[in-house]
């Protein structure tokens, strides 16, 4: 039986969802990020196939999100970038939680995510060599790109809560975490990347002219893979969501 159970992860309000005679393994294990706006329990059909296939899939939710929701913040959007990088600082405390309990097998942990959390997996790719296999789900790997583009579009309507140094030093810092600027930290990686070609939120190019770079720098083509789906917008197909099952199954 697949249970899925409410826990702090690593500090991190989350959903774990595993077979329930399996709890307390080691087993293969992915971090699932939500997109903006969204919340851990939007991700649960895909963590079910998941968990069906034998892994531990834990579902945190992001800074300004579901059980972390601040009254202080009036729309989360703006602050997605300072969101993503919490993400990344999260996912080491999550995946030492793991490694304390005994919850790993042979480090077997991939990180995956939706948007906002394609964005996230991405980052992360970038600060920790331990991800043995990643999926991107209509998210940017271009991230100093994507905020210069946001920014402008905040900007125009002139609505962005940050000053022009609060801004500036946000893409400084963004800069070490963008994966299109150091494509060889994938070190032949296991890395699936899925995207609409009539996404409207996060440029569908942003990715694919990303996969065709880093095509070239792969030994082992297996390992990585584009799955355009044409006139899809910003929204993830159920097709998407097997694909990405089968890649773990695969690779992780």
């Amino acid at each position: 039986m697949i249970g899925i159970t409410k826990e702090i992860v690593g500090g991190v309000p989350s959903l774990v969802v595993v077979n329930t005679a399996k709890e307390n393994n080691a087993l293969p294990t992915v971090i699932y990020f939500h997109g903006i706006t969204s919340a851990k329990e939007h991700n649960l059909p895909l963590a079910f196939l998941l968990a069906e296939k034998g892994m531990r899939v834990i579902l945190p939710d992001s800074m300004y999100h579901g059980e972390r929701e601040s009254n202080d913040i009036s729309d989360v959007r703006y602050y997605l970038f300072q969101i993503v990088l919490q993400n990344v600082k999260e996912l080491q405390d999550m995946k030492v939680d793991l490694e304390e309990k005994g919850l790993l097998s042979e480090g077997r942990i991939g990180v995956a995510g939706t948007s906002m959390g394609g964005i996230t997996t991405a980052a992360a790719l970038t600060q920790y060599s331990w991800i043995k296999s990643a999926a991107i789900l209509m998210g940017s790997p271009k991230l100093t790109s994507f905020a210069r583009e946001l920014v402008d579009v905040y900007r125009t309507a002139g609505d962005l809560p940050l000053t022009v140094e609060e801004i500036n030093q946000l893409y400084d810092t963004l800069t070490s975490y963008d994966l299109s600027l150091q494509a060889e930290k994938l070190n032949d990686r296991p890395l699936l990347f899925w995207h609409g070609d009539s996404d409207s939120t996060v440029p569908f190019d942003h990715s694919y002219r990303f996969y065709l770079h880093a095509k070239k720098l792969y030994k082992d083509q297996a390992n990585l893979a584009f799955l355009r789906e044409s006139g899809r917008d910003h929204k993830v197909s159920r097709y998407a969501i097997l694909e990405t099952m089968k890649w773990f199954v695969k690779h992780l």
